[in-house]
């Protein structure tokens, strides 16, 4: 790297050297996964400063069992649903931490997952973001994540996924983004982000899920914040526990395609758009070939909307350059993916 991009791609922030933990578990109607969950945060080696789960107008008594069973889980409720990436926002707003870890409900952790994440961000405090091992829970040795990947033609995905674990990502490396999962923050780069969105919230609610996180990573990136995949911090997913489907084939739709326009910098984008239309233009022929199937109609449906919203993506995407730091050049390097 040359030395210009990295003068460019330097923090300005002060990295506290006393860390302290908020951990986020947003939860809708996860009552059967919710248990398991806050017993693995409760068996950490290294303790979090706090738990929130926000619970996002469940109707199965989540609430209720929480306080019942687990009482030094901090409840921020939400009395009605408002989707994804509201309820990280509502958790973000309510966390008192410096480093701020989003954590799926239906994931949990091995007891030095924490202490994992802790070591890394003390010994490299030019790193930003951590990345968990993620496994699948009834497959343990089947990877869901092992970080994100982004590539040029606007798709990202999961690192590693379906592989199974033969040591090929026990080392230490630098990634281009967590996945959402089970995701750690600084809360001083997180607060960086504010700017992008009009409403002065880390996430962008207008994804409401599904690439809430890849979009997250790519403001980050921009800014020249870094992320580091750590093999010891371990986590076992459920994995579609509490998505999937139509909806999450409606948000894909519509969220590749507003992530990368609001994102890619200007010459990146103009050398990449030939690859993005390409692929866009690739999911759409695979769903009007099954086009019996609900959940290709609706990411047909959500492909349209991102057409309709390219107005108000080209405003965001103003916000989003306009706080860049890092060079096209340096950015280019992010993109792609090499598989182990």
């Amino acid at each position: 790297m040359s030395s210009d991009i990295m003068q460019k791609t330097k923090t300005t922030s002060t990295i506290p050297t006393n860390l302290t933990y908020s951990i986020i578990i947003p939860n809708y109607n996860g009552l059967k996964l919710i248990g398991p969950c806050l017993d693995s945060i409760a068996n950490q080696t290294l303790k979090p400063l706090e738990t929130i789960v926000v619970d996002d107008g469940s109707s199965d008594n989540s609430v209720e069992f929480i306080a019942r069973n687990y009482p030094w889980v901090k409840q921020v409720v939400r009395e009605r649903n408002g989707l994804f990436a509201a309820a990280c926002n509502s958790g973000f707003e309510a966390a008192q931490g410096n480093v701020l870890i989003l954590f799926n409900n239906d994931a949990e952790a091995e007891s030095g997952w924490l202490e994992a994440i802790n070591q890394t961000l003390l010994e490299r405090p030019e790193i930003d973001m951590v990345a968990s091992k993620i496994l699948l829970h009834d497959r343990p040795h089947i990877f869901h994540a092992v970080g994100d990947y982004y590539q040029a033609n606007g798709v990202p995905g999961n690192r590693g996924v379906w592989q199974e674990d033969r040591g090929q990502y026990n080392q230490t490396e630098e990634v281009f983004g967590p996945c959402g999962a089970a995701a750690a923050y600084r809360r001083a780069a997180l607060d960086e982000v504010r700017a992008d969105n009009a409403d002065g919230k880390i996430l962008d609610e207008s994804l409401v899920m599904y690439l809430e996180d890849v979009d997250l990573s790519l403001r980050l990136r921009l800014r020249g914040k870094r992320c580091l995949y750590v093999p010891g911090a371990v986590v076992h997913h459920h994995l579609s526990a509490t998505g999937g489907g139509v909806r999450a084939s409606y948000q894909c739709g519509r969220n590749f395609l507003v992530v990368a326009l609001k994102n890619m910098p200007d010459e990146v984008l103009r050398q990449n758009l030939g690859n993005i239309i390409l692929s866009q233009l690739g999911y759409a022929l695979f769903s009007l070939r099954h086009l019996r199937l609900n959940t290709e109609r609706a990411r047909l449906r959500g492909q349209w909307d991102a057409l309709k919203a390219i107005p108000q993506t080209l405003r965001q995407r103003k916000k989003v350059q306009s706080a860049r730091t890092v060079s096209p050049q340096y950015f280019e390097t992010l993109l792609g993916y090499k598989q182990s």
